[in-house]
């Protein structure tokens, strides 16, 4: 079969693998809509996958072969798939970490530790527990928005611990950013301040709840945080977004006894400077949660309900749409270069 793959550092491209064959609890599904990442742009770059690793974890597909544990799904079935499929049946699964089932971000298979979704076909890993049907009025494309983006910007305003009236900041108005955005207005915050500067994201942010657009590009972020919260700072931060330095910007615009949850993915290998004085010395009862999305069937029904009645709708964040296997190609282009009109990009195959 043909696949789109890591090659080498800084390069992917087109490999023939055999294709992958269903045994015991996993499932093969033909890709059938797919959405290239930045997180896979960034695995290239740095180049952490094991040559020839097809890429991708968002998609959704239908099901050709069953292993022959597999109760709950037949062949012919459609089911979206979350970009974590870990192996539940360890103990860090058990014991609430099945993010990091194996290992750090373990939980991850697709394109990290196994072939991902860019490809004719590929093994769902334990299909029962990690595929999910798309329920009625639920469109394919918002079920793909659903599996990473949704999932991985609501998980921010998870891990910041948003209350209803909360006074949010926002970093970053990329998909996930936006998703955060969504996400906080979920939870019932009551003020979304999002940071960004391109139009595009910076249009969607008001569409999904934000209140205040603050461009990076027009003064130190934290200052003009400082100010337009009256100078005591926000009740949380979503860091979805930015460099090295985003998250003492983060723990530095929320208030003494506020909490940072962060889902950006920093692929810097050294430290993350946290200024100590915004910190409080140590002393200031700030919180910072970061981690990988939840993966599995219940978290993905769970993200799909909230399309089905209407709660959010991701499909807006889709600004570039292509047909056919090759055009994977020219979308994960796209993800790397970031054109000002981009915020994701999907492909039919």
């Amino acid at each position: 079969m043909r696949a789109f793959a890591y090659l080498s550092q800084g390069q992917a491209g087109w490999v023939e693998k055999a294709p992958p064959q269903a045994t015991g609890f996993d499932g093969i599904i033909r890709p059938l809509l797919v959405s290239p990442c930045t997180s896979d742009v960034h695995n290239v770059e740095i180049g952490c996958l094991a040559p020839h690793r097809i890429l991708g974890h968002e998609g959704l597909g239908e099901i050709v072969a069953v292993g022959d544990q597999v109760r709950d799904f037949q062949v012919g079935e459609i089911v979206v798939v979350p970009p974590v499929t870990p192996d539940w049946r360890t103990v860090p699964s058990q014991l609430g970490a099945h993010q990091h089932c194996a290992g750090l971000i373990t939980g991850q298979k697709l394109s990290n530790g196994e072939d991902g979704l860019l490809a004719e076909y590929v093994r769902i890993r334990d299909l029962d527990a990690n595929a999910a049907r798309i329920p009625p009025g639920v469109s394919w494309e918002g079920a793909v928005m659903a599996a990473d983006m949704l999932n991985t910007g609501l998980y921010g305003a998870q891990l910041a611990d948003v209350q209803p009236g909360d006074t949010v900041v926002v970093m970053g108005v990329g998909p996930v950013g936006l998703m955060a955005i969504a996400g906080a207005k979920l939870r019932g915050a009551g003020r979304i301040l999002a940071i960004g500067s391109r139009p595009a994201g910076l249009a969607l942010a008001q569409f999904y709840g934000a209140t205040d657009l603050v461009n990076y590009k027009e003064g130190d972020v934290t200052w003009q945080i400082h100010l337009l919260t009256h100078k005591q700072g926000a009740d949380c931060c979503i860091c979805a977004g930015g460099g090295p330095d985003a998250l003492g910007q983060a723990v530095t615009m929320v208030r003494w006894g506020g909490t940072v949850g962060n889902v950006n993915y920093f692929t810097t290998q050294g430290d993350l400077p946290i200024p100590n004085v915004r910190y409080g010395f140590g002393m200031g009862n700030k919180t910072i949660r970061g981690g990988e999305c939840p993966g599995g069937r219940a978290r993905m029904e769970k993200l799909l309900a909230l399309l089905q009645y209407g709660r959010v709708d991701p499909v807006p964040l889709i600004t570039h749409r292509f047909q056919g296997l090759p055009q994977v190609e020219t979308a994960f282009a796209l993800m790397r270069d970031k054109p000002p009109e981009l915020v994701k990009t999907i492909v039919s195959l």
